[in-house]
C-alpha cells in the first residue's frame, strides 16, 4: 500500500525533541523542558481514545494517567477494553475501536514465551499498519542515571524489519531472518532488535501509521513489571505520563502537552 510523506511522524519527532541541551548557555542554567507550542486552532471538542490497560502494571500507569488527565480538565476522555497479553487475538471490537477514534492509550501486554502463540503487540501494529516506532529517551534534572546528558530518539521500522515474520530455519538451531531495510535519507543505520539497556532515564514513545496512533510507553511494549511491583502498587507512571503528552500534542492540546510535561 502507497504510504503518504509521513508528516506525523515528522511532527512527533519534533515534539519529541523539545528539550533543552545540557550544553547550550541555557541548558546549563536549566536543564528542563520547556513550551515548544503554542495553541493551534480548532474546534477544541473533546476527543475520546481508546484505552487498553493491558497487564501486570497496566491497570496502574494507565491509572495514573487518567488521574491526572482528569484533575487538568484535559479535553479527552476514554474507552476501555479488557486485553490481554494469553489472549488468541486482539477482540474485534478493540480494533474497530481504535480505528474509529484514531488513537489508543496502551500498558504493557505480556507476550506468551514458546508455543508459537502470536503476540498481541506485533498484532496491533499490523492490523493498523503502524509502522514507525518512535521512542525518546533523555534524562530528566534531578535523577541520577548510569549515563549523563542522554537525548535520543530511536525511530524503528515495526512492519518490514524483524517483526514482520520473514524468516526460516536453514538447518535445526539457525534461524535467518529476513529485514528490508530502504535508503531513503541517504545515511541509514539498522540494528537487530536486542535487549532494552536499563538505567538510561525515561522512555516515553509511540507506534505511529499514516491512520492511527498507539502510544505506549517506550522501555518495552511488554514491560508489565513483576507481581511484587504490582502488589505493593509501586509502578513509575512517568514515562506513561509522558507518552500521553505526545498523545496530546497529536490531538492538538498543546497547552495541555506542557502543563503536563512542567508538572
Amino acid at each position: 500500500m502507497a504510504r503518504r510523506t509521513p508528516s506525523l511522524l515528522r511532527h512527533l519527532f519534533r515534539d519529541a525533541a523539545g528539550i533543552v541541551s545540557p550544553r547550550s548557555p541555557r541548558g546549563r542554567a536549566e536543564a528542563r523542558r520547556f513550551v515548544t507550542y503554542m495553541p493551534r486552532p480548532g474546534d477544541g471538542a473533546p476527543r475520546r481514545v481508546t484505552l487498553i490497560p493491558g497487564d501486570g502494571i497496566g491497570p496502574l500507569v494507565t491509572g495514573a494517567v487518567q488521574q491526572v488527565m482528569e484533575a487538568m480538565h484535559a479535553p479527552v476522555y476514554f474507552e476501555a477494553y479488557e486485553v490481554h497479553g494469553d489472549m488468541t487475538t486482539v477482540p474485534a471490537e478493540v480494533i474497530e475501536s481504535i480505528r474509529r477514534n484514531k488513537v489508543c492509550l496502551k500498558g504493557g501486554l505480556r507476550t506468551p514465551v514458546g508455543g508459537g502463540v502470536s503476540s498481541l503487540n506485533v498484532q496491533l501494529r499490523k492490523e493498523l499498519d503502524l509502522y514507525a516506532s518512535l521512542v525518546h529517551c533523555f534524562n530528566l534534572q534531578g535523577l541520577p542515571t548510569r549515563h549523563e546528558r542522554v537525548d535520543i530518539v530511536v525511530i524503528r521500522e515495526n512492519t518490514e524489519g524483524e517483526y514482520s515474520g520473514l524468516e526460516h530455519e536453514v538447518v535445526p538451531g539457525v534461524v535467518e531472518s529476513l529485514k528490508v531495510t530502504p535508503n531513503l535519507y541517504g545515511n541509514l543505520v539498522a540494528n537487530t532488535a536486542a535487549g532494552i539497556a536499563g538505567g538510561t532515564g525515561v522512555m516515553p514513545g509511540g507506534n505511529v501509521g499514516q491512520d492511527h496512533a498507539v502510544f505506549e510507553q517506550g522501555a518495552s511494549a511488554g514491560n508489565v513489571g513483576n507481581e511484587k511491583i504490582v502488589e505493593q502498587k509501586k509502578a513509575n507512571p512517568v514515562a506513561l505520563l509522558l507518552s500521553s503528552a505526545m498523545m496530546l500534542r497529536h490531538l492538538q492540546f498543546p497547552s495541555f502537552a506542557d502543563r503536563l510535561e512542567t508538572a
